[in-house]
């Protein structure tokens, strides 16, 4: 073979297209195009899209099954920012091919993802997570019996020393500068300004300060301990099978007793609606949750629903019920019942499957520190990430995997289970031979659209050799 040279950079003016590069497609993502197609997914977010676009003829815009698409690629992908997501459209031919852009189609700018995405309401990102849920059912997935609920802070897309007095719009600047002066310091220094701010007691009150450019964005204490602007996310997840049920977004500064009723009647909705075409439908009949959601409204409520509760008490000594008589009986109830083998039980299985589904959304997901400003904006994108979410739990139970990160360790544990099953009965040449046959087999399986291993080949490659 002659050595290959470097030719000018000038580009031919001419090209066939059968010249450019093609990619027969990521398997997992040529995969989950076909389950949205068989369930008609593209006509469905169309009809309910349609609302939004002017019935005359116009521009054509992205369609909204290609944006959707790209919502679904950005938790697949683990990318937070809708500019990173048009990157990696436009710099990946699998990408591009799970799209459905051909070889002329411009994929899309991510200004055009942003104005799609403040076209479309809350509610039909809502109406789409509901669908993937709908599909979770159909595969016998999603009970719904018993959820878990929890949440997490996501950092918010605001500077704390952008936040401003609510009384007197002072920035955090301006208002140290007015006390150093108050103070006798007429021309305070830096050093002055973060003296005096250090012997404060109270600094960054949520009542007394607020981000002009994001006022949904509340102070609050960071899981790594840092103090910052942050929002609220809170996920109901079934116990069984750990598929996300609903999902809210609060303010970082709302307590767990108070954001949880929005979250569970959300929860009971989206229950009802996913199994409405079910056979069985199966309503909410338990409640598991941490020490921090803990209160006698809340025990009230939930038993006043029919609802049994499994939340974890804090240590309050001796309670004095004169006050709340009501209450006595559920706070007693559902201490025996967390006190219980089934409770205990049910306790480890909501740290692992919430734990899991913040993991999957916000940190391997890319959704931690939010790039998008406003309760309303944030939501859809959380919406379809949990939506990606729950379609992962379906691909799993369909290929094996759930992720496209997911096929990268799988050749190399196929490959050895059955080198350390051929060495075992075979001699060291005959397993060499084997070796090979059976990694071209599987690499060649690997790729396919059917992301299998065909048992029936390994074992004609596996008995010949």
């Amino acid at each position: 073979m002659a050595m290959g040279i470097r030719d000018g950079e000038q580009s031919p003016l001419w090209i066939v297209t059968a010249d450019f590069p093609q990619s027969p497609g990521h398997p997992f993502y040529t995969r989950l195009n076909a389950l949205l197609d068989a369930h008609d997914f593209d006509r469905f977010v169309e009809k309910q899209c349609l609302r939004f676009y002017p019935s005359a003829m116009g521009r054509p815009s992205l369609t909204p099954g290609r944006y959707f698409r790209l919502l679904l690629l950005g938790y697949f992908e683990g990318i937070d920012s809708e500019r990173g997501i048009a990157w990696r459209a436009t710099d990946s031919l699998a990408v591009r091919s799970c799209l459905g852009l051909g070889v002329h189609d411009a994929p899309p700018d991510h200004s055009t993802i942003s104005r799609t995405r403040r076209l479309i309401d809350l509610e039909t990102h809502r109406t789409v997570f509901t669908w993937v849920q709908q599909r979770l059912v159909e595969t016998g997935l999603l009970k719904g019996k018993t959820i878990a609920v929890d949440a997490t802070t996501l950092e918010a897309n605001a500077a704390m020393r952008s936040i401003v007095r609510r009384d007197t719009a002072e920035t955090y600047q301006e208002f140290l500068t007015r006390l150093a002066q108050a103070s006798g310091i007429e021309t305070p220094t830096r050093e002055d300004l973060a003296r005096l701010d250090k012997k404060r007691k109270k600094k960054t009150s949520n009542k007394d300060w607020t981000n002009p450019f994001d006022p949904d964005a509340k102070v609050t204490k960071m899981k790594d301990g840092r103090t910052h602007l942050a929002h609220k996310a809170e996920h109901a997840v079934d116990l069984e099978s750990g598929a996300i049920v609903a999902v809210t977004l609060q303010g970082a500064d709302e307590g767990d007793t108070t954001t949880i009723v929005e979250t569970v009647t959300a929860a009971v909705e989206q229950v009802e609606t996913a199994q409405a075409e079910g056979d069985d439908p199966q309503p909410v009949k338990e409640l598991i949750a941490d020490k921090g959601y803990h209160s006698n409204r809340i025990m009230v409520e939930l038993d006043a629903l029919g609802v049994r509760s499994y939340v974890a008490e804090p240590d309050r000594g001796r309670r004095d019920w004169s006050k709340a008589p009501d209450a006595q009986a559920p706070v007693y109830g559902n201490r025996r019942r967390i006190r219980g083998q089934r409770g205990r039980r049910l306790m480890r299985q909501r740290g692992e499957r919430i734990e899991r589904s913040f993991a999957h959304l916000y940190d391997t997901g890319g959704m931690r520190r939010t790039h998008l400003r406003g309760h309303t904006n944030i939501l859809k994108r959380v919406l379809i990430h949990a939506g990606a979410f729950n379609l992962g739990l379906v691909m799993r139970h369909l290929i094996g995997v759930g992720t496209p990160r997911g096929l990268q360790g799988r050749l190399a544990a196929v490959i050895s289970t059955l080198w350390w099953l051929l060495g075992a009965a075979r001699p060291h040449g005959t397993v060499i031979a084997a070796w090979h046959r059976l990694t071209t087999v599987i690499r060649r399986r690997l790729t396919c659209s059917t992301l299998a291993v065909n048992s029936s080949e390994i074992a004609t490659y596996s008995t010949g050799c």
